[in-house]
């Protein structure tokens, strides 16, 4: 019987890496691999890479332990780096950059699962590049990477030989899409399946999330306020904004109207105040800095917003967050 070409991944562990991501891609590539889940590495194979055989800790403590070195990275598919907690200082080690940076030259495709996007735009790999992060991360990469193209309105993005995805449960998605790409649509169907994952996620679908003030069921809404939110500081005009979801002006307006409640203008001044309402209970930062960083040039016209959207000023609201 001839040897079956498998789909081969590395992974590749940040500390303080999320548990649920990488388990949710390797347990995807495991139920893909064979037939009533039996756990057979069959049409597929995957190896956790490291410069040493320490365990790595995640985000909630669980340890793993890497089974390679740093083989050449020619033995893999695609090479996945499954991020964490940003605040870690040296998320990988020296040795994990170089080897990313020795697959990238020899176009081995590098995938970046939850923050994992921040370890490859780090290492330089990232630049030419669409990243898609979640909508929680999409502000610190944007302040980090001001020159990368970053998304944080789908659930994953492949892009040429990079990849990238919110994390979550969308890594069961990303790593469906390489099982359907390499063994097949029934290998795919069966991982799903196992998971107890009822629909096939694609990279067009968008992000689960609750949004600041409100939920809303038409895809063309929740697009836009995403894209508000990744443009605080430089607002988008309402003809841009309607162009991103393929619509005249008019038409997002009216539908904005219908499903919303309320004008795209009105809806941006609400999704810009919930941002500076956070600022003002998490951060000292100042009113008028505050005012800067959702897009306003004084703190007048910003405090006149803030009162008519939260109907407090600024001060009354950081007032009544610092007495509890």
């Amino acid at each position: 019987m001839p040897d079956i070409e498998k789909l081969r991944i590395g992974f590749i562990l940040a500390r303080s890496f999320t548990l649920s991501a990488f388990a949710l891609f390797v347990d995807t590539l495991r139920l893909a691999s064979d037939e009533q889940d039996r756990s057979g590495r069959v049409t597929a194979d995957w190896q956790v890479l490291g410069s040493t055989r320490n365990l790595v800790t995640s985000s909630c403590g669980i340890q793993v332990a890497p089974t390679s070195n740093f083989v050449d990275p020619a033995a893999f598919d695609y090479i996945v780096v499954v991020g964490g907690l940003l605040s870690v200082e040296e998320p990988v080690d020296r040795q994990s950059i170089a080897y990313l940076q020795a697959a990238a030259v020899a176009k081995i495709p590098l995938i970046g699962v939850c923050t994992g996007s921040f370890i490859l735009a780090d290492a330089g790999l990232m630049k030419h590049h669409q990243t898609c992060v979640s909508w929680l991360h999409v502000r610190a990469f944007q302040e980090r990477f001001p020159d990368h193209h970053v998304r944080a309105d789908r659930i994953f993005n492949l892009d040429r030989n990079r990849g990238s995805c919110a994390g979550g449960s969308s890594a069961a998605d990303l790593a469906a899409s390489l099982v359907r790409r390499h063994i097949s649509h029934d290998a795919e169907r069966n991982a799903l399946e196992v998971l107890q994952i009822e629909k096939v996620r694609t990279a067009r679908d968008i992000q689960p999330r609750r949004p600041l003030f409100e939920e809303f069921d038409d895809q063309r809404v929740r697009a836009v306020l995403i894209m508000m939110e990744q443009h605080l500081a430089d607002e988008v005009s309402i003809e841009m904004l309607a162009s991103s979801v393929s619509l005249s002006r008019r038409q997002l307006e009216r539908i904005f109207k219908q499903r919303a409640g309320m004008s795209p203008a009105h809806a941006y001044d609400r999704v810009r105040m919930e941002h500076a309402k956070l600022l003002l209970l998490q951060s000292r930062a100042t009113t008028l800095e505050v005012a800067l960083d959702v897009g306003f040039v004084n703190a007048s016209h910003f405090t006149k917003t803030f009162k008519r959207v939260h109907g407090r000023t600024p001060s009354q609201v950081r007032s009544a967050g610092s007495a509890r």
